[in-house]
C-alpha cells in the first residue's frame, strides 16, 4: 500500500471517528469488504458465514474509529486482525456447539425405577382423562400448538379463525387442564 493511500484510508477513519461521516465510512467499506469476505473464504469460511462476519468487523470500524492508530499499524492490518480474531472466535463457538449437541452422550443415564415409571403412568393417564374432558375446538387447537409446533398466526391461518380466538381457546383449553390435574390457575 502506498503512503498517499495509507494517509488517504486514515484520513477516511478518523472522519469516521470525528464526524460519524457516513461517505467516508462507505469507501472504507466498498474497498475493505470485498477483500475481507476473500480472505476469510479462503481461510475456509463458507461465503455467507464470511460476509457475516465482515458486517461485523465493519460495525466495529464503525464504533470504534476512535481507536485505530495509524502510527501502531496500517488500516488494512488493524481490519484483517479483528477479522482473524472474530474468525477464531467463530470457530471456538462452533466447535462449542458441536461439542454440546454430544453431551448427553457423556452421561450414562440411569434406569428409572418401577415407582418412577408407575408414577409416570399414572400422570399421563390423569393428562389424557383431563384431555378428554377439553371441548373439541379447543383440543384441536392445543394439539396443533403444541403436538405440531405451529405457532399461534399459523393456526390462525390453518383455520381460518382470528388470532385472538386461537389464543383465548388455547387459554381455555389450559385453564381447564390446570383445573382438571388440581394445580393452581396463574
Amino acid at each position: 500500500m502506498d503512503p498517499d493511500e495509507k494517509d488517504h484510508f486514515a484520513s477516511l477513519v478518523k472522519a469516521v471517528a470525528d464526524e460519524r461521516d457516513q461517505a467516508a465510512f462507505t469507501e472504507l467499506f466498498d474497498h475493505f469488504a470485498p477483500r475481507l469476505k476473500s480472505w476469510l473464504v479462503k481461510r475456509g469460511m463458507k461465503s455467507d458465514e464470511a460476509e457475516e462476519l465482515v458486517q461485523d468487523v465493519m460495525t466495529v470500524l464503525w464504533h470504534r474509529a476512535h481507536l485505530y492508530d495509524s502510527r501502531q499499524s496500517s488500516l488494512s492490518t488493524w481490519l484483517f486482525r479483528i477479522a482473524r480474531n472474530r474468525r477464531i472466535d467463530a470457530e471456538r463457538r462452533a466447535k462449542h456447539r458441536r461439542t454440546e449437541a454430544y453431551e448427553p452422550l457423556y452421561f450414562l443415564n440411569e434406569v428409572p425405577g418401577v415407582d418412577v415409571a408407575f408414577e409416570k403412568e399414572e400422570q399421563a393417564a390423569r393428562v389424557r382423562a383431563a384431555l378428554s374432558e377439553i371441548p373439541e375446538e379447543q383440543l384441536e387447537l392445543v394439539r396443533a400448538a403444541f403436538f405440531l409446533g405451529q405457532s399461534h398466526s399459523q393456526i390462525a391461518s390453518s383455520t381460518g379463525l382470528p388470532l385472538g380466538t386461537v389464543k383465548s381457546r388455547i387459554r381455555l383449553a389450559f385453564e381447564r387442564l390446570r383445573k382438571a390435574l388440581g394445580e393452581p390457575s396463574s
